[in-house]
């Protein structure tokens, strides 16, 4: 990866000028590299990585390991496009091992959860069998810690 896309990838709220100044570009050189990536779909999008415990977010996180039937002409494509349409979806990644496809959702309940994977995940033509886990926490995420330094009193091993 470039040197200008590390950059963003760590923090792209940096101003403009600092992003060139880093990369050894002028500010208008960075903006035209920036929209061009924009434009070519290497840049995807900005988000901000947020502590939901933090912020109060009673949501809960599970991510779903799904075994699918590669439909032929299209693979695993085809399953993947109508998941990522459904709003409860945050991320849907192929992978290696003994699942196919791996994906994070965001539900009001563990209840909503598992009726969003029965209800809505498992009917989808070529999906052959779910696996749901929940996350209890987060400790990494984006490349942010979410480990603040306090250790937890309950634990023999934090002292």
């Amino acid at each position: 990866m470039d040197k200008l896309l590390q950059i963003l990838s760590a923090n792209a709220r940096l101003p403009i000028e600092d992003i060139a100044a880093m990369t050894g570009m002028t500010a208008e050189e960075t903006e035209n590299k920036i929209a061009d990536y924009e434009r070519r779909g290497i840049i995807r999008g900005y988000s901000a990585v947020i502590d939901r415990e933090r912020a109060d977010d009673s949501m809960v996180t599970a991510v779903v390991e799904l075994k699918v039937t590669p439909m032929k002409n299209y693979g695993f494509d085809s399953i993947a496009e109508k998941i990522v349409q459904f709003d409860e979806v945050e991320s849907v990644q192929l992978m290696s091992g003994g699942y196919d496809l791996g994906v994070t959702l965001h539900a009001k309940s563990f209840r909503d959860v598992a009726m969003f994977v029965s209800e809505r995940l498992a009917p989808l033509e070529g999906v052959l069998s779910t696996a749901t886990h929940f996350v209890l926490r987060r400790y990494k995420d984006s490349g942010v810690s979410f480990i603040d330094g306090k250790i937890d009193e309950r634990s023999e091993f934090g002292r």
